[in-house]
């Protein structure tokens, strides 16, 4: 199957939309499919307001007609809704090609957090780009049941998973932890105002509070916060043995839709320490992956308690296989027939449809 991934979100970015894309590209083509990723690299960009990492395309929509013309998909699949994303959808509804979607990010409650925008308005404006598509997926029961209540329709469920060859428990301490103050309670991820790090890095509590992650708030979290450790981004073999050389990851955000880093503890060995809020509540199995509280320092100091092993053998089940497998079975499959219009001029399909109508008439009368 010949499958196009739209995305604003891609690399060299570090976020969880990339990395649950690339894990699937990635999967996709093992399993034999090909897989074209339409990105803003190497088109005319702007960074996204409050979050310059992701670039932004500048009238993508000769790119978008191109790479589609090209490849002429099976399938098409719309992962995020910035002006990429919004090209490909208005490419396919000019068509009639059915598509897919998904639903990655909490949008409403971030731009809530920074602009005085009603969270009705941005979820208005999403309902309606979602509502185009076939099917919207999304990871979590929760976030389904969320986005029902939002009048969202045709939602599937699309988990996450884990690279379990890499993050794995590791055996003997890590060089660059050894000398630390015990516990170790690390925080993975972006470093931004959503992600609600004063609610960790504030708590009073024995150890070491290590940041692994970088993000527009480092400077300001490292002046409020001078006893944390901030170490930056960290990839790969290199992530994985140094979050598995903590003793737990704390999980501080309130509007995360998944949270990859929680599974990726989790295959660790390291249990999770979260509030009880989306997210979370889908991710972790109380008392044994991890622990939830309204009070975070008790949810850490019950997760200390977890059995490491236990929590590591739970998590052998997420693989992105799994993951993978529930993608492909929510995808919308383009006939022949409409694959071929991907391939003509938007003025030939309204001439193509006025001449049907035409015929249709005369037929009538």
């Amino acid at each position: 199957m010949r499958i196009v991934l739209a995305t604003d979100a891609w690399t060299p970015q570090t976020n969880g939309v990339v990395t649950t894309l690339k894990a699937t590209a990635d999967t996709l083509a093992r399993l034999g499919h090909t897989v074209r990723v339409l990105s803003p690299q190497n088109l005319p960009s702007i960074p996204c307001p409050s979050y310059p990492e992701i670039r932004l395309a500048i009238n993508p929509g000769a790119y978008v007609a191109r790479e589609l013309k090209a490849f002429r998909p099976h399938a098409i699949h719309i992962a995020t809704e910035g002006t990429l994303g919004l090209a490909v959808r208005r490419y396919c509804r000019h068509r009639r090609v059915p598509f897919t979607t998904s639903y990655h990010t909490r949008y409403p409650q971030y731009v809530a957090a920074r602009w005085p925008i009603p969270v009705a308005v941005s979820y208005a404006w999403l309902r309606r780009f979602h509502a185009a598509a076939q099917r919207t997926f999304v990871s979590s029961r929760t976030l389904e049941r969320e986005l029902a209540a939002h009048g969202f329709a045709r939602l599937h469920l699309w988990r996450r998973g884990v690279d379990l060859r890499r993050f794995r428990p590791q055996a003997g301490p890590h060089p660059e932890l050894a000398r630390l103050p015990r516990p170790v309670m690390a925080y993975v991820g972006r470093l931004a105002v959503e992600k609600n790090l004063d609610a960790f890095l504030g708590l009073e509590l024995a150890g070491t509070k290590l940041v692994i992650g970088d993000g527009p708030e480092r400077a300001a979290l490292a002046a409020r916060h001078p006893q944390a450790r901030f170490t930056g981004y960290r990839h790969g073999q290199e992530l994985a043995a140094l979050l598995a050389g903590c003793d737990v990851l704390v999980f501080p955000s309130l509007t995360d839709t998944f949270g990859l880093a929680m599974i990726e503890a989790s295959a660790c060995g390291v249990p999770v320490a979260a509030f009880p809020v989306p997210g979370p509540l889908d991710v972790i199995e109380p008392g044994v992956t991890g622990t939830l509280n309204p009070d975070l320092t008790v949810a850490i100091r019950s997760a200390l308690r977890l059995d490491r092993r236990v929590c590591a053998a739970r998590a052998a089940a997420l693989s992105w296989d799994a993951a993978t497998a529930e993608f492909l079975a929510g995808l919308a499959p383009i006939p022949a027939a409409l694959r071929a219009t991907l391939a003509v001029s938007r003025s030939s399909v309204i001439i193509a449809r006025m001449t049907a109508r035409l015929t249709a008439r005369r037929l009538t009368e």
